[in-house]
């Protein structure tokens, strides 16, 4: 009975002030919001004939101990397949991990930016009919990953990242592209951290999620009487990250008339707020990413062809995991320490058996899906390991088109090797053939310039050739020597 047309929030909350200015937030997405002040009259409210037609239940945990999670799970008897948000302080990471235990799809913290908030929506409609994902604590809390700190051998991701390194330092535009999930937004902070600008702020705007009418407000702010609504001066995302980076998630969502006043930033580096009479300078390093390929979005002309070019100085191409399926034990492993050093989580290890199965999934939702599997089974295991039982959802949907990936069941040693060493250069076609010589002289040169961040003298040394004969090949083999 629900619509995802005109979707409805429960908001649960016994502040009146917070309740009205969420509410606000969730009428601005397009939501029509109902609200309770108690565990008893949002049970009531969702039991009603209206509450059938709820969409999302948002708690914020203002209860006592163990009181939002009792209302959680008698919302997961009532409605198994209805996403519940939790909304809790800084401090209350524990509190969140009981909630999620407990049956919440999400959580968000205190103060709530109004782009997160309205993410959150989203990804609760979008949850609506499906098993979801619990989201870790680390994509809500997490420290912000160095170059060095990336986990990830194979040769074009590696080559990516040297490119992306070597970019740091200097003030162009940057365009990320990549499927959802392969980690755009942790390499612009590690773009962020290596560049003179580490120390001045990064302000990271989801385009898709911003209400088109707002999106000029929300980038480039507005003065006070500038619209109907505005009370008071705002001031944009490109003044807050003034001497910074601004990092603009999902570009190709932009307006076409928010591109124009995003090309003039780039051209003269002017933002001018919504009824303001006069532009201001700002000095923001701009880095975009998108989900799509820009190119086919320019020809079918839904995004400018001269902010294309504007934005794409240096363009990165992230490959999606199942491309390096060699990095997947690594990775699977570094998420996991970062999952259970979280507050109110134990340490676990990881099986190899788990590792295996872990390793011939084909991950469509890249390393956030890989992320969010370790967490949800993390948080349901009461083992001392996570073993492959603890990943039930995996079962049956193992890729069976690679024949030589598996034998009477069993990982084969080529994948086993590439498991247990990480290093993404592949000896073999798909068909069990070997790979030219070329292809895999390439692919060892492109991950030796990303290991050794395209020093090209270390290169040449650590591969045992000289300087001259490395970019004779560079040039034999068309690797480009940015890489």
């Amino acid at each position: 009975m629900t619509d995802p047309e005109n979707p409805v929030l429960l908001l649960v909350d016994d502040e009146p002030a917070q309740r009205r200015l969420n509410i606000a937030m969730a009428h601005r997405a397009g939501w029509r919001a109902m609200s309770a002040s108690t565990a008893e009259d949002a049970l009531e409210l969702l039991d009603s004939r209206e509450g059938a037609r709820i969409n999302a239940v948002m708690i914020d945990d203002w209860t006592q101990e163990g009181e939002a999670s009792d209302l959680i799970r008698a919302i997961g008897v009532r409605r198994p397949q209805l996403p519940v948000l939790v909304i809790t302080a800084n401090g209350s990471a524990e509190r969140a991990v009981d909630a999620m235990r407990a049956g919440a799809h999400d959580f968000l913290i205190k103060p709530i930016a109004p782009d997160s908030f309205l993410s959150a929506l989203q990804a609760a409609l979008n949850h609506a009919g499906s098993a979801g994902e619990l989201r870790p604590l680390t994509e809500k809390n997490r420290a912000p990953l160095g170059f060095d700190e990336i986990v990830g051998s194979s040769p074009t991701f590696r080559s990516a990242l040297a490119i992306a390194a070597k970019a740091a330092r200097a003030r162009v535009p940057i365009l990320i592209e990549g499927e959802s999930g392969v980690g755009k937004e942790v390499i612009a902070h590690a773009i962020h951290a290596a560049s003179p600008r580490a120390r001045a702020p990064m302000v990271t705007v989801n385009c898709g999620a911003i209400p088109s009418n707002l999106v000029e407000s929300d980038l480039f702010g507005h003065e006070r009487g500038a619209f109907t609504g505005a009370f008071d001066r705002h001031v944009g995302k490109f003044s807050t990250a003034n001497g910074g980076t601004i990092f603009l998630d999902e570009i190709s969502e932009l307006p076409l008339d928010a591109q124009v006043k995003l090309l003039r930033v780039l051209q003269d580096g002017e933002i001018q707020p919504v009824g303001a009479r006069l532009p201001s300078q700002v000095d923001v390093r701009v880095i975009a990413a998108t989900n799509k390929r820009l190119l086919d979005e320019v020809e079918a002309g839904r995004f400018r062809e001269d902010l294309y070019y504007r934005l794409n100085v240096v363009q990165l191409t992230i490959p999606p995991l199942r491309d390096r399926r060699g990095d997947i034990p690594a990775l699977a492993r570094h998420l996991l320490e970062r999952v259970v050093a979280q507050p109110g989580m134990r340490s676990l290890g990881i099986t190899n058996e788990a590792i295996n199965l872990l390793a011939l999934h084909d991950w469509p939702g890249n390393v956030r899906q890989l992320h969010n599997t370790l967490f949800r089974a993390a948080v349901l295991c009461e083992g001392d390991a996570l073993t492959a039982a603890d990943f039930p959802q995996l079962s049956g949907k193992l890729n069976q088109s690679e024949p030589v990936r598996r034998e009477n069941g069993q990982v084969t040693p080529m994948v086993r090797n590439a498991q247990e060493s990480g290093i993404g250069v592949t000896l073999y076609e798909p068909n069990g053939h070997l790979r030219a010589l070329a292809d895999i002289e390439a692919d060892v040169i492109r991950l030796a310039i990303g290991h050794y961040r395209g020093r090209m003298t270390e290169v040449a040394r650590r591969l045992g050739i000289g300087r001259s004969t490395l970019y004779r090949k560079l040039a034999e083999l068309g690797i480009d020597t940015a890489a």
